[in-house]
């Protein structure tokens, strides 16, 4: 039986003998509202514990309104309209859009003009500096709040985003908008650290990296957020607004409901992140493993499908490939190194089940990274080879959007 997996702005197709037990996971959500706009407009117009935003703008003189980069799938060319009529509204004209970068590598004019769409060039956009940032504080748990100047400068800030699962914040949404998004490098290493603690993993609202990111919020007054979820074919499937927290949990639930699945591991996974941009980079295609990790025995079998047209897609993660899975995996556990936290997460991963990469590199880059290089084909036959004839099979082709959950 052929299956139709997501590979970068295209698909790839997958033959499965008929006589092989396979479960499709798909998110339940492949139906869409009517119109994206107007289900923004309507959380827009009902926010969660909040005032409307066009009221609290009435209370400041200027804003930022914090969006995606490239790496996420966010429609921000839809939400920004809306909440730009609400601040008018409110009598705001001073309106700044800032690229939460967090880390990640600047972005091209191209890429701006996608995502902002109609209003490139209509309206002032900024990317986020890592090295121009303020000093606000520091969380109980003793991350240094350090927040691009823009921002914290701002009278209103409102973040923008799209609520998916994430490998150690739980979620993404909310107030991930600041950090990682808009705040020091300092700040970002402090605060991903805390993925070391066992309970900083997907589908987990109380993860440490959560709780620490949104007490960061509060230190600078997130005034207003905007979420949506996507089903997948990007359609928004739902939106929130209003309290960072409150509004961020309700988008949270409704995922839940839509992505999240109980499974009993099978043999051989096939997971794909979803296509552009989830599978950008072999950085950003991880979360599709964190996410299936759970669907797989150990000693199995995972086969990525990822394009992965941007190669590695961090440097600090791409050095920390040079070494092998046992010294990457001791060098992680004796300090927390931002990037070189996924070499020793898929080494690990590596470690207990076969991991396999189809996309578009070269076979010497995916060896590097601790994956087994191969056609998606080829790369079945292998798989079937190891497990034999009574293999069972789960297929996941959008795993940066759902969740396998173990019992």
């Amino acid at each position: 039986m052929l299956y139709k997996l997501p590979f970068g702005k295209t698909e790839t197709v997958v033959n499965i003998p008929s006589n092989y037990q396979v479960r499709l996971l798909r998110p339940d959500n492949i139906a869409s509202v009517p119109d994206g706009i107007k289900e923004i407009e309507r959380a827009l117009g009902n926010p969660v514990n909040s005032k409307r935003l066009s009221q609290i703008a009435e209370l400041g003189k200027n804003a930022v309104i914090i969006v995606s980069d490239t790496t996420r799938p966010t429609p921000t060319a839809k939400l920004l309209p809306p909440l730009i009529s609400e601040l008018k509204a409110g009598r705001v004209e001073d309106i700044t859009v800032v690229f939460g970068l967090g880390i990640h590598r600047k972005q091209t004019e191209e890429e701006k003009k996608t995502i902002l769409g109609e209003l490139y060039g209509r309206v002032k956009s900024i990317e986020h500096n890592v090295t121009d940032c303020v000093y606000l504080g520091t969380t109980s748990r003793g991350t240094p709040v350090e927040i691009f100047k823009p921002v914290a400068d701002a009278d209103i800030v409102i973040c923008t985003g799209t609520i998916e699962f994430h490998y150690y914040v739980g979620y993404s949404g909310g107030a991930k908008s600041i950090l990682p998004a808009v705040s020091s490098k300092r700040s970002i290493d402090a605060n991903h650290a805390l993925m070391l603690d066992p309970k900083s993993c997907a589908g987990r609202l109380d993860s440490p990296v959560r709780e620490d990111i949104e007490e960061a919020a509060e230190l600078i007054g997130v005034d207003f957020i905007l979420n949506a979820v996507l089903n997948e074919r990007k359609d928004i499937i739902f939106a929130s607004a209003g309290n960072y927290i409150d509004a961020h949990r309700k988008g949270a639930a409704f995922l839940d409901r839509m992505s999240k699945v109980r499974v009993e591991p099978a043999d051989i996974v096939i997971v794909s992140p979803g296509g552009w941009p989830k599978d950008i980079d072999i950085f950003q295609s991880h979360k599709a493993l964190e996410h299936s990790k759970n669907a797989v025995k150990d000693g199995g079998s995972v086969i990525l499908v990822a394009e992965c047209r941007e190669g590695y897609g961090n440097r600090v993660f791409e050095e920390w490939l040079g070494s092998n899975r046992e010294e990457v995996i001791e060098r992680f556990k004796s300090g927390f190194v931002m990037g070189g936290h996924k070499a020793a997460l898929i080494a690990s991963l590596a470690k207990r089940v076969d991991l396999y990469l189809v996309s578009s590199l070269p076979d010497e880059m995916v060896r590097k990274a601790y994956f087994i290089p191969a056609a998606l084909q080829k790369a079945l036959e292998m798989a079937l080879r190891k497990h034999g004839g009574d293999a069972r099979f789960i297929v996941m082709p959008y795993g940066g959007s759902m969740l396998a959950a173990g019992d």
